[in-house]
């Protein structure tokens, strides 16, 4: 779905139903909602990424006895519904969690496009929305429309430019040409990187010798991937969901795709890519990563033995560190009054998984925007906002062995 028609339906929704005020700030319970995809293109990376971590913090924060509210502790109850990977079935799920459910809270949506449709039903219900699985240029822009939105992840500029940075540095040493095979999924994320990448990609002296978009459920790769090796590029760039990154990866072993730079976008980092490809994993690069710490490696053993789910190397922590940021701004407001809780994460900083955390004014300061596979963890070779220190040296793909 294109941006614009994105917006046109989240326009359109904005009437669908009623007001509903601010929930209960005495209960013993706290309610929240957990809207994503369980069917469908999108269910795989759901399945990883967006529903496990909302578990393990309803998992952590209860065993710790509760949020702490003036009130006193209160347990959290997840209600998760399926949004079928279709937009209007996850607006329906929103509107529904506020007027039958009534939750205390409504995690953002999985996908960037499902965020954005989803901006003006969150407000005018009177729920924040923090988006983590979103990436999108119209963050800054719509924050300044919408008080309770906070964007949890960062711009496709971000992952862009951190992109070109990198195959700048093996550019300007020597050790790759500037041909670049680049081709996106044919979604509101894929669109709108592949637009930008068209402009920013020859600014930095890049030739985009090949571009394919491919739509939402693609089946066969070997087209795209044929027609990126007949280039005979310097390097492929992928900017693609779970599904794609992996279907790409499969026909790029197949074809022996032996280009230097091999970087793919979301699904990159999961571990079942690494399960999967094994030797043939190594050194490619893509979306997140992560440096490889006590602090880090504690938290993935947690997150298997909770929800026994292998977390990614990209949006598990960055879930994580962000709802550790809610739990925080949460107990500082002292209740579940969704406008003391904003006013709290836009005044405050806070300390995560991932370093200080700070919203204050609605996007998130820092990432990690890259990461590549060097043995059985994929480490972070590029970002915002980190020090050089928390990056191990990228490295070109030699073979697919």
């Amino acid at each position: 779905m294109q941006r614009r028609e994105l917006l046109k339906y989240a326009g359109a929704t904005a009437l669908a139903a009623p007001f509903i005020r601010a929930a209960r700030a005495d209960a013993s319970v706290v309610k929240v909602g957990v809207v994503g995809a369980k069917t469908g293109p999108l269910a795989p990376g759901a399945a990883v990424t967006h529903f496990p971590p909302w578990r393990l913090w309803a998992d952590q924060v209860n065993k710790a006895g509760g949020l702490k509210l003036k009130s006193g502790p209160a347990k959290v109850e997840l209600i998760e519904y399926d949004d079928r990977t279709q937009p209007p079935e996850a607006i329906k799920a929103i509107e529904r969690l506020a007027a039958v459910d009534k939750v205390d809270w409504i995690a953002g949506l999985y996908g960037t496009g499902f965020n954005v449709a989803a901006v003006p039903t969150f407000a005018r219900l009177g729920y924040p929305q923090i988006p983590v699985a979103c990436v999108t240029e119209l963050g800054p822009q719509l924050v300044q429309k919408y008080p309770l939105l906070f964007f949890g992840n960062g711009t496709l500029s971000h992952y862009c430019s951190s992109t070109i940075g990198l195959l700048k540095k093996f550019r300007d040493a020597g050790q790759i040409g500037n041909k670049v095979a680049m081709v996106n999924i044919a979604d509101e994320y894929g669109i709108e990187i592949s637009n930008i990448s068209k402009t920013e990609f020859p600014k930095a002296g890049f030739e985009i010798v090949y571009n394919k978009s491919y739509p939402l459920g693609t089946q066969d790769y070997a087209p795209v991937i044929k027609g990126a090796k007949a280039t005979d590029p310097d390097a492929f760039i992928a900017w693609s969901y779970p599904p794609d990154t992996f279907g790409l990866t499969e026909q790029a072993k197949i074809e022996n795709f032996s280009v230097k730079f091999y970087f793919n976008g979301i699904g990159a980092a999961f571990p079942g890519f690494y399960g999967k490809f094994a030797g043939a994993a190594e050194n490619v690069i893509g979306w997140g990563g992560i440096p490889k710490t006590a602090e880090t490696q504690a938290f993935y053993k947690l997150h298997k033995d909770v929800t026994g789910v292998d977390a990614d190397f990209n949006g598990s922590p960055l879930y994580y560190a962000n709802n550790q940021l809610l739990t925080q701004a949460i107990e500082g407001a002292g209740s579940m009054d969704r406008e003391a809780i904003a006013h709290q994460i836009k005044t405050n900083t806070y300390k995560t998984l991932l370093g200080e955390f700070d919203m204050r004014n609605q996007l998130l300061n820092r990432l990690y925007t890259a990461g590549q596979w060097q043995g059985p963890w994929f480490h972070a070779v590029a970002g915002v906002g980190y020090p050089d220190t928390d990056y191990v040296p990228a490295k070109l793909k030699t073979s697919w062995a």
